[in-house]
């Protein structure tokens, strides 16, 4: 491609496509407990009192607080494989996490706060065995402990929600008696203002149902490591001009940060390729 002879700016926006996008890992300071795999924005890190986007690549530490806005959705993996999957309008905590080793033997704890929106916990088959797992999810007044297994939660201000996907868990609300869900699609539900429900057995298909508030929206701009990305190209006479022309860009539809790249035009630019 040949440009005229006269000075312009080339600005170059990476957008995200369908599910997935490859973006950089950030580097944090201190050692990292878990990472951010996969995003839908907006989310945000609060670390130190300071509140900053959320990105893939983020490590993520002890104290860490995660929170998700309208239409959000976070994938997180920890430590030693469990995956951790936000909703929108979530509020995620992570604390007290360790690893240790006892000859061959690994042990993985930690406490995981969730007082508001939707989150599922899953440790994956393969992956049960490699560790001992002591895990405390906290809702706003129920904590589900768990050794490793596949459940789905939910706090809101009227009721907290428990559903076991697959193993076993104990919940328990403040002041009360733990109870043991070990049957698959069993649900535990605390009013917030009365007396907790028996344990109730839901359908697959509303089972299925919870699942989606926390699974990724395709098309809906999620970026994730290994997916793929595009690059839009324009000339403008100024560097004041990028900032109007991208309000349309398919990086504004998906909620997504681009990226600007300026180029000056010289002569002759030729491109052969996107990496020019």
């Amino acid at each position: 491609m040949t440009a005229p002879r006269r000075w312009l700016i080339a600005i170059v926006a990476t957008a995200l496509l369908g599910t997935a996008v490859a973006l950089a890992p950030v580097s944090r300071a201190g050692a990292a407990e878990a990472e951010v795999e996969g995003l839908q924005m907006p989310a945000w890190l609060t670390r130190d009192g300071k509140r900053l986007p959320l990105e893939v690549g983020s490590q993520l530490r002890n104290g860490d607080t995660i929170s998700t806005g309208a239409g959000s959705r976070v994938l997180l993996r920890l430590p030693e494989g469990s995956a951790v999957k936000l909703g929108e309008n979530a509020r995620f905590e992570l604390n007290e996490m360790m690893q240790k080793r006892d000859g061959a033997r690994r042990f993985f704890s930690a406490s995981l706060g969730v007082p508001q929106g939707a989150f599922r916990f899953t440790t994956a088959p393969e992956q049960k065995s490699q560790f001992t797992r002591t895990i405390d999810i906290k809702l706003a007044t129920v904590t589900a402990s768990i050794t490793g297994t596949d459940l789905w939660g939910k706090s809101t201000t009227e009721q907290e929600v428990v559903a076991l996907i697959d193993g076993g868990i104990t919940a328990a609300r403040r002041g009360e008696a733990p109870v043991a869900l070990t049957e698959t699609r069993t649900v535990y539900v605390a009013p917030r203002d009365s007396p907790r429900t028996g344990i109730q057995t839901i359908t697959l298909a509303q089972l299925n149902a919870f699942a989606q508030e926390t699974e990724m929206q395709a098309g809906a701009g999620v970026a994730a490591r290994g997916g793929s990305w595009k690059v839009y190209a324009a000339r403008t006479p100024n560097k004041e001009e990028p900032s109007r022309s991208m309000d349309g860009w398919p990086t504004r539809a998906t909620r997504q940060p681009s990226s600007l790249r300026y180029f000056k035009a010289s002569r002759s630019t030729r491109c052969a390729s996107l990496g020019c």
